[in-house]
């Protein structure tokens, strides 16, 4: 087996910062120390560079179809354009499909669909199961998906008549959950305000891209942040808000904590710098997702609650579309194109809702949290890799720099200048949020399990190298 020794690096974990050499044999770190040898070791010189451990996206969508067309990125372009910008681990969302034609096999058909499509993974990924049909069955097989390695169920207060279930069923969900160990997420906005808004809007002619955020407002999500937080208090089992983008959402998260609720929350780097008014512009359908972009208010409020701690995690919710799909772009020197947010150019309901984000989450945090002085390196680290490793079942085997953890390892140059945007990005579509963007501090080198396979600009990777991650129980944080 290969060895590798990191040396004269500074290691950055969620505790502590401090100089070490690390040791990696064959796929996993072997030892932590000062002045560590091995005569048959490859040597890496780290003295100019920060040593964090891979990042962990516990929110992605790759490969999913919607509005006609399907996320561009899949779980091989998407997990290649993650590694570049640091992240080593990927946790995606499998659909449910209602059962068909007598079928008693639970959740199976549709993990093994996307093990299918996971087959080309570049990065190591695991799955949480999206449950948004509920009847007697599959509240029997919600077991079965501890098995498969899935320990975490997404429910939906949105999306009515598609991905929506009632109250009953997400309070049955979470009684399940809390039976079995197992941790729900929940996307949250009111459903009928919802269709009541867009309804109304359509009928007088409002189409443009604001109307997406106008008819979505932000107390709908506060109102289902606390009833079904209100839930997971009286049953003491954990919850997990997804994308918060809410002044509102941060207080109720606040709130329900400080009073002994096991409610944990994440955002995402969108919901930081974005606003209403972006969607205002020309261009608005490329900030088009579900939630939307809120005010500066609540852009401040959110880094309050990271800086405060009352936020657990930052994930991208990545899942990107091309903003003009009749347009090929060159990827891996192939044309390609795939309908995208022209779809709803002349109405803003067939828009698909989605944002490219795996690889810009950590070059974009670190320049506008850490540099900025909005975050330590240690909270940047926690929130990018150690907290989510925690609370979805994979530390210290992910997020962590420890011996006997997978050697997940980014070389993180803290001086790297870089003119970010869609030249400099590997996501697989036609644009970037970020575009123009100075950044400051950049990965140098990525290894996955040992292997180098991001060298600079290079790709060392390879499609099917990633493997599957078998969930366990998680923490609550």
């Amino acid at each position: 087996m290969t060895k590798t020794l990191i040396r004269n690096g500074t290691l950055v974990t969620a505790a502590e910062t401090f100089p070490a050499d690390i040791l990696i044999d064959g796929e996993h770190i072997a030892a932590i120390g000062q002045n560590l040898s091995a005569l048959d070791a490859e040597v890496v010189d780290a003295g100019d560079k920060l040593v964090l451990p891979g990042g962990v996206d516990a929110h992605t969508h790759f490969d999913l179809e919607m509005f006609d067309t399907v996320s561009s990125d899949d779980h091989y372009t998407g997990h290649k354009a993650a590694a570049f910008g640091g992240t080593t681990t990927a946790i995606d969302f499998v659909p449910q499909t209602p059962p068909s034609n007598g079928q008693t096999d639970g959740f199976r058909r549709d993990v093994e669909t996307w093990w299918r499509k996971a087959e080309k993974a570049a990065i190591d990924y695991g799955f949480h199961m999206n449950l948004t049909f509920f009847d007697e069955q599959v509240a029997r097989h919600i077991p079965d998906l501890l098995e498969m390695g899935i320990t975490t169920l997404k429910v939906f207060t949105a999306y009515n008549g598609r991905l929506r279930l009632d109250d009953e069923s997400i309070f049955r969900a979470l009684r399940i959950a809390k039976e079995h160990g197992m941790l729900v997420m929940l996307h949250a906005e009111n459903g009928d305000v919802i269709e009541v808004l867009t309804r109304e809007a359509l009928e007088a002619g409002h189409t443009s891209p604001e109307w997406h955020a106008l008819t979505r407002p932000p107390q709908g999500a506060a109102d289902a942040i606390l009833r079904v937080g209100g839930m997971a208090a009286h049953l003491n089992t954990p919850l997990y808000v997804v994308h918060m983008n809410t002044a509102w959402g941060v207080d109720i998260l606040q709130y329900l904590r400080q009073h002994g609720a096991p409610v944990m929350g994440e955002t995402c780097p969108q919901y930081l710098f974005f606003t209403i008014d972006h969607l205002r512009r020309p261009d608005g359908a490329k900030w088009i997702c579900s939630p939307p972009m809120r005010t500066a208010e609540d852009n401040a409020r959110l880094w309050e609650g990271l800086a405060q701690g009352i936020l657990q995690t930052i994930g991208t919710d990545h899942c990107p579309f091309f903003f003009d799909g009749t347009h090929p772009i060159i990827y891996e020197g192939r044309p390609v194109a795939i309908p995208g947010k022209e779809l709803g150019r002349d109405d803003f309901t067939k828009i698909p809702n989605g944002l490219p984000g795996v690889q810009d989450r950590l070059p974009v945090l670190w320049t506008e949290g850490v540099v900025k002085g909005r975050l330590t390196p240690n909270q940047f680290v926690a929130y990018t890799a150690t907290n989510p490793a925690k609370i979805f079942g994979l530390y210290p085997r992910k997020g962590a720099l420890v011996p006997g953890a997978d050697a997940d390892i980014v070389l993180w140059d803290p001086a790297k200048r870089v003119r970010y945007g869609v030249a400099y990005s590997h996501q697989r579509t036609d644009y970037n949020l970020y575009e123009g963007w100075e950044l400051t501090g950049y990965p140098d080198k990525v290894f996955l399990r040992g292997h180098l396979i991001v060298d600079g600009e290079h790709w060392l990777g390879r499609r099917g190298m990633g493997q599957y991650l078998h969930r366990q129980m998680g923490e609550i944080l």
